[in-house]
């Protein structure tokens, strides 16, 4: 298992709920550590991972996080025989590089927004100005979710231009910018399994991108989850028919096939759905909502993927939500080391997945920007989240911050509004 957030914690989670596997984690976490053996590599360190999987004869690696992938691990880990589920260098450049994802669905005609891509700043700053109406500068490349502005001006984008290739507040991930239309709709979460040009699809889940109430506040990593999600009817065939299966033929036919799982950010417009983004990997937190309703042994689902069998997905009939527990000043500045309590008087029904943790002096304590995910199972929806609040009130840290709405009242994300709130990126 490679990683150390709460992603992570959730599925080292579902892979022990197996029975008799031995998993070991690189780097892992301190919820992690009660569930594996960890070990000091960094999960970039590909040829560190690769050696110490072929030492201890590892059956299978999961790969959390996205860096890994675009750094080559599943290709290093392929050359010594080492099953892993997670896409190629090639095939997780979906990710990695804005820039060739447009392209690659403009060239087979799978929905997205209008864009143009530029190398240059000059001419970067000349197309905005040109531009009539709302645009979308993104960083070309791995930005940790933040390399994405919603301009309401020419101004604000010619802005955001300098800061990602000027500035270059991203560092080399902003060398390149994909500049896009501003589309209006309702965002959704779709995740599928796929191998080549076969495709599972997951219960959606939708997550909570904004720090406050309300949907108010900067964006975040992801300040809470729900599972499954309430898509408008006749969605999820859309996405599966229109995007999910045409971009895995996309990439299996252009030499560049995908095995893992692959995670479609969708706008719902008035033309139905369109691409807003693809990442090669689980979300975070919707992954923390997924895993505790997929039945069955999780090993030998990723397993099926990997041999390209066909994986048996049964779902509960419940619900799951979690709540992202985070430090204060999060996603700004925060401080860290701070005693976590309370987790002894958590309900047993309610799963505490560690993000930012760390141990220190004997105690845990505060170590990131998300600290805890509090994750409820309910027969609805109402009685998971009440679950998950359950869980929340027993734990305590300085400066602890936390959404009180997730899964309460309307929860509706338009692309158009995310600029119209504090912090327009992403």
């Amino acid at each position: 298992m490679v990683g150390s957030g709460g992603r992570e914690h959730a599925l080292a989670w579902r892979l022990a709920q197996g029975g008799g596997i031995q998993i070991y984690a690189t780097p892992g976490n301190p919820g992690i550590a009660s569930l594996a053996t960890c070990l000091p590599v960094a999960p970039t360190d590909v040829a560190a991972l690769a050696s110490a999987a072929a030492d201890l004869g590892i059956g299978l690696t999961v790969v959390g996080p996205e860096a890994p992938l675009a750094a080559g691990l599943a290709d290093a880990f392929a050359a010594q025989g080492l099953k892993v589920f997670g896409p190629s260098a090639a095939a997780a450049q979906i990710e990695a590089s804005k820039a060739f994802a447009k392209s690659l669905m403009r060239r087979w005609q799978i929905a997205t927004a209008e864009f143009e891509a530029f190398d240059d700043s000059s001419d970067a700053i000349s197309y905005v100005r040109r531009s009539s109406g709302r645009v979308v500068v993104k960083a070309d490349g791995l930005a940790a979710g933040k390399g994405v502005v919603v301009a309401r001006t020419a101004a604000e984008a010619e802005a955001a231009v300098v800061d990602f290739m000027l500035r270059r507040f991203h560092g080399p991930a902003g060398a390149r910018v994909v500049i896009e239309e501003c589309l209006d709709g309702e965002e959704a979460s779709v995740l599928a399994l796929v191998c080549g040009e076969r495709v599972w699809p997951l219960v959606p889940a939708q997550d909570y991108k904004r720090a406050g109430d309300g949907d108010s506040g900067p964006n975040t990593g992801g300040m809470g989850a729900l599972a499954p999600a309430p898509l408008p009817g006749g969605l999820m065939g859309q996405v599966i028919d229109q995007i999910l299966e045409p971009v895995a033929a996309a990439m299996a036919r252009e030499g560049r096939p995908y095995t893992g799982v692959l995670y479609a950010g969708i706008m719902v417009t008035a033309d139905g759905p369109k691409v807003l983004e693809f990442n090669c990997r689980f979300g975070d937190p919707e992954a923390q909502v997924i895993l505790p309703l997929l039945q069955g042994s999780f090993a030998d689902i990723l397993l099926d993927v990997v041999d390209g069998r066909t994986p048996p997905l049964r779902w509960s009939t419940g619900a799951a939500a979690c709540v992202v527990l985070a430090s204060g000043g999060y996603p700004g500045h925060y401080r860290t080391g701070f005693p976590i309590g309370g987790l002894e008087h958590v309900p047993q029904d309610v799963r505490v997945f560690h993000a930012g943790t760390a141990v220190a002096d004997a105690r845990l304590v505060t170590a990131g920007g998300r600290v805890l995910n509090a994750v409820g199972l309910g027969p609805t929806l109402e009685g998971a989240v009440s679950r998950a609040y359950a869980g929340v009130a027993h734990i305590s840290f300085d400066g602890m911050q936390y959404r009180s709405d997730i899964g309460r009242g309307s929860h509706t994300v338009r692309q158009a509004e995310l600029a119209s709130a504090p912090g327009g990126i992403e």
